[in-house]
């Protein structure tokens, strides 16, 4: 089989029996060690895609298919691991874009809202409370950044701006 064709076949059958992460990992072992690279290129691959920023499992994809086949290879491994999450979001798009009218979506998604707002906000907590001891300065940088949010200013500018605060009185 050519060597393309078999990055391609091995990738795209990973990502359609997986959810990523661990399990797929575990699966690319079996598939790539032996035939597209040896054991020592597996452990250093899985290692540095560990240690990099981003994507784990594109991460290995990638740098296995460029040790199998060079840049093309990468190429074709990355482009088999994105095609399955690719099309599934595709098509729930295509889906939800044909039933936007129907009165249950709607219904749905105004159900859907406060059920997000309160996990969103509960996660809000969370970090809030493991930050630290921070006292009085906190709640009012808190109160603040919420002020400036309900006064539509942009929310990357209210963290940035919050995060410099931060580092200078929080240091």
């Amino acid at each position: 089989m050519n060597l393309y064709l078999h990055l391609f076949w091995v990738f795209l059958k990973i990502n359609l029996l997986s959810t990523s992460g661990p399990a797929s990992v575990g699966l690319l072992y079996n598939e790539a060690v032996g035939t597209l690279v040896d054991e020592a290129q597996f452990v250093q691959a899985v290692g540095l895609s560990s240690v990099l920023p981003g994507s784990d499992a594109l991460q290995l994809a990638m740098y296995i298919g460029y040790a199998a086949g060079g840049i093309a290879g990468g190429l074709v491994a990355l482009f088999a691991s994105i095609l399955p999450p690719t099309v599934l979001i595709l098509g729930i798009v295509m889906a939800l874009h044909r039933l936007r009218r129907e009165a249950w979506i709607s219904s749905f998604l105004e159900g859907l809202t406060p059920a997000i707002s309160v996990v969103i906000l509960f996660a809000a907590w969370k970090v809030f409370q493991k930050g630290g001891e921070i006292g009085w300065q906190g709640w009012l940088l808190g109160f603040v950044s919420l002020v400036a949010l309900l006064l539509e200013a942009p929310p990357r500018i209210v963290v940035l701006i919050a995060a410099v605060i931060g580092v200078i009185f929080f240091s």
